[in-house]
């Protein structure tokens, strides 16, 4: 099947503009070192933004004859598109929010590689570089301004929802809206769209001019959910966990939404931090919700956390079910306390610099058969040190699921197999078999095949 296609030179407006020839060779260099691959890939994923397709794979072998090069002039650089989505295009003019988005890649792709990875002022084999890390690349990319009061509200949820769902976190974001509360996602369709589409609504009635919708995102799944269109404020983290961490950093408080393995992958990195002694004391609201068809959603993952992790972990979050207007007030009650915490030890509002996050949650875990094989899933260690481990077989599960490397590692190896204690692995099997039966793990109509297997 043929998917039709446009090409196109694209002017940047604003920043961006000039390139050195060492930046421009390194964007072009496709050996494996070179920069192109991952530039086009997420230039790519952009373009697609609005499709149906929740595939990296697929979508790289779709348009496998895409590519796009640098222009240098004198008076800056343009960027040339052959082969692209036609989506990406209205009578043959490159869509304006998808062109900022196309040149957020540009800009955080070089910056990673000539500002963090190659400059030896980043430590990131030690905890306090990695956030170094994640906070120079959210100031580059001009996320961290400094505001008179925190109100930016982090909304997780799945891809693949229902209707009614995804009627839900659109009414929630309109209650927060309303509440002059910004809303940051991982930029992609469902439960990270939704949100934001409602927060339109409530920040116009309040008459609220420049809202803030941010969306996070990293290369690995980029491709697998391109940014809604809702998105002002695009950011290519390098991995998930500087994904992650630049989550908990920038949002003053998380709501969660149904999801599938990439939710509950979100859920155990945030529990398994506020666990951690030192943020005892830290105010982090953090709402599980949903319509009155999800309550048994959160039921099951409020009953895997209290088996797996405990009851403590089950006192840092508030389930509330089929009231958006609850949701709203609790989440804006809680950045008030946030507010009054940080002003008290003069804690910027921009960045959460005293949230303690430990290595294991910031080093980058790579899926492979035998690093999932040889994951720690036992009782045997603190409860924030499983929540580490947990953490990284969902993230493991969700390569296999949606990421072009992970799908092929699958297609090539079969099925990562997941092994720990009976308590651990039984309730982890069943709450993925309710994902699976409730089409969590893929796009509604998508047929699902397990990538993983859990052995006791």
């Amino acid at each position: 099947m043929s998917y039709a296609t446009v090409d196109a030179i694209i002017a940047p407006e604003g920043r961006m503009e000039v390139l050195s020839k060492a930046e421009i060779t390194e964007l072009l260099d496709t050996s494996k070192g070179g920069l192109y691959n991952t530039f086009r890939n997420c230039s790519l994923a952009v373009l697609n933004s609005g499709s149906y397709l929740d595939d990296g794979k697929e979508l790289l072998e779709r348009y496998r004859d895409f590519d796009i090069r640098l222009i240098q002039e004198e008076r800056g650089i343009k960027l040339e598109l052959r082969h692209a989505p036609e989506c990406a295009f209205v009578d043959g003019k490159l869509i304006k929010g998808i062109r900022e988005h196309l040149f957020a890649v540009l800009r955080d792709v070089i910056y990673v590689s000539d500002e963090i990875n190659h400059n030896p002022l980043f430590n990131t084999s030690v905890s306090s570089g990695i956030t170094d890390a994640v906070f120079h690349i959210l100031r580059n990319a001009g996320i961290l301004n400094p505001v008179p009061q925190p109100n930016l509200v982090v909304c997780w949820g799945g891809h693949s929802i229902g209707r009614g769902e995804y009627d839900y976190t659109k009414e929630v974001g309109y209650q927060l809206g309303l509440r002059g509360l910004d809303i940051c996602t991982g930029c992609g369709p469902g439960a990270m769209k939704g949100p934001m589409k409602g927060a339109t609504i409530g920040h116009a009635k309040q008459r609220i001019r420049g809202g803030q919708y941010l969306g996070i995102t990293e290369p690995g799944i980029i491709a697998a959910e391109s940014p809604n269109p809702i998105v002002n404020q695009l950011v290519i983290m390098p991995d998930i966990e500087k994904r992650l961490e630049a989550f908990v950093r920038t949002g003053h408080g998380v709501v969660v939404f149904p999801g599938g393995a990439g939710t509950a992958e979100e859920i155990l990195y945030l529990l398994g931090i506020l666990l951690h002694p030192d943020n005892a004391e830290m105010p982090f609201p953090l709402v599980f919700t949903g319509p009155a068809e999800a309550a048994d959603y959160f039921r099951e993952i409020d009953a895997f956390i209290g088996t797996t992790l405990g009851s403590a972990a089950q006192q840092c979050y508030k389930i509330i079910v089929d009231d958006p207007v609850a949701v709203a007030r609790e989440l804006h009650g809680g950045i008030a306390a946030v507010r009054d915490f940080r002003k008290h030890r003069d804690d910027a509002y921009y960045f959460n610099w005293l949230l303690k996050i430990e290595a294991e949650f910031q080093r980058p875990f790579l899926p492979t058969h035998a690093n999932m094989h040889n994951l720690q899933l036992h009782k045997d260690q603190e409860s924030h040190a499983l929540a580490a481990n947990l953490r990284r077989a969902f993230s493991g599960i969700v390569a296999g699921n949606v990421k072009d490397e992970g799908i092929r590692a699958i297609e090539q190896h079969g099925h990562f197999e997941i092994h720990g204690d009976a308590a651990i692995m039984k309730p982890l099997d069943a709450l993925l078999a309710s994902f699976v039966a409730q089409q969590r793990m893929k796009l509604p109509g998508t047929e699902y095949t397990p990538c993983y297997q859990i052995i006791s």
